[in-house]
């Protein structure tokens, strides 16, 4: 087996049990166990379970945000496509084995010991923030709302894993809708009239 498919092995067999357990209750004969791949050809792909646990993240961030971006892209009215990603959120809380956020949950049993876990959950963090802000000025509100927004989809993932429920999403969608029309109220208010 080459390098290649013996870390996307691992990377499949933590993405499974780092989820469904957590981190730090998974061991790294457990994750060999359930790769296929030797202990020794492991600690060669991940001298550290520090950056097994990394590169989960990573992974974990790509598939996400792509999920994320392919569906509220097909919304064509840029002011539809704030709400969408509350829409997505609903969908993804309400699938089976959701246990919440990966990066808050990885956050709460490492951030405070590692660096680099801590840095994987920033950079998820800012580039879903990030992708709140490109979605607000593609609707032409203000920059100023992103803040809120993204605090609305945060409260939303974690009450979701904590209550097991979806029904965060659509509170926080319904919050979502009510500062987006008062935002475009604003806007308009101020928009000169020709």
């Amino acid at each position: 087996m080459d390098s290649a498919a013996a870390r996307d092995r691992v990377l499949d067999a933590a993405e499974k049990l780092f989820y469904a357990r957590g981190v730090q209750c998974v061991g790294m004969d457990e994750l060999r166990a359930a790769s296929g791949v030797s202990l020794k050809r492991l600690y060669q792909l991940f001298p550290a379970k520090e950056q097994l646990v990394a590169a989960w993240l990573e992974r974990r961030d790509e598939r996400w945000r792509g999920r994320l971006t392919a569906y509220v892209s097909r919304r064509r009215d840029p002011r539809e496509r704030i709400p969408a990603v509350f829409d997505w959120l609903e969908e993804w809380f309400g699938e089976e084995g959701f246990r919440g956020c990966a990066w808050i949950n990885a956050h709460g049993e490492l951030g405070a010991v590692s660096p680099l876990v801590a840095a994987q959950v920033r950079a998820h963090k800012e580039a879903f923030r990030d992708r709140l802000a490109a979605l607000v000025g593609e609707a032409g509100l203000p920059a100023a709302l992103t803040g809120p927004l993204f605090l609305l989809a945060e409260g939303a993932m974690v009450s979701a894993g904590v209550t097991g429920s979806a029904r965060p999403a659509a509170e926080a969608r319904e919050a979502a809708r009510t500062l987006v029309a008062a935002a475009g109220r604003e806007v308009s208010r101020r928009s000169p009239t020709p």
